[in-house]
């Protein structure tokens, strides 16, 4: 079963004795399995997967041998590593995506979002970039806080630091409505596709 598992920026497991995790390795541990206790778990969707990201190093898996499945994530006896990327600057791409679809929304709705929201989203871009300093980003953020209105939280969430994190809380704000398991299926699809084109750039 193929699936996405995040890592520490160290690349190590979050738990003793913090293996280093390498691409090719296998590792395993002996059943019984038992979901969020024991086993070596990953999620079938990347943007399930982000909700237990300790760090934005993101592995493509393979899970195999003895395999339980949870709703929103898997544990397995036998964990590959397939592919590995540190993928900081796409979880923050993917952050402004979610934050400019909720802006989008709010524009169909006929609610034109304030400037200080799409702002928030261009100094995002631009302090990965190197063009603007971490004040700067920081001042953006802030004005977008004082915006009204949902979108304009995610847009502010859109301007943090913490890649793995704002990615998943930016994710969860955007798709707050009744249609939020369709829009999750949507960031999930624009999610995987980014980490795979990353991937691929990196192979």
């Amino acid at each position: 079963m193929l699936a996405w598992h995040f890592l520490r920026d160290d690349q190590k497991l979050s738990y003793p004795p913090h293996t280093l995790v390498e691409v090719g390795q296998k590792l395993t541990v002996d059943p019984p399995l038992s979901l969020c206790n024991w086993g070596l778990h990953a999620s079938k969707r990347a943007i399930d997967a982000l909700q237990y990201a300790p760090g934005p190093i993101a592995c493509r898996v393979e899970l195999s041998g003895e395999i339980l499945e949870g709703d929103d994530k898997v544990c397995a006896t036998e964990r590959t590593v397939l592919k590995m990327i540190d993928a900081t600057n796409t979880l923050h791409e993917f952050v402004c995506w979610c934050a400019e679809q909720a802006l989008l929304k709010e524009r169909e709705a006929g609610r034109e979002p304030d400037p200080r929201s799409w702002a928030a989203i261009d100094a995002k871009r631009k302090w990965l970039r190197g063009e603007i300093t971490d004040s700067e980003l920081a001042a953006a953020r802030a004005a977008a806080r004082d915006a009204a209105g949902a979108a304009a939280w995610v847009a502010a969430r859109a301007a943090a630091w913490d890649a793995a994190g704002a990615a998943w809380v930016a994710a969860g704000a955007a798709a707050w409505d009744a249609a939020g398991a369709a829009a999750r299926d949507v960031q999930n699809a624009q999610l995987e596709k980014m980490l795979l084109e990353a991937m691929e750039e990196t192979a």
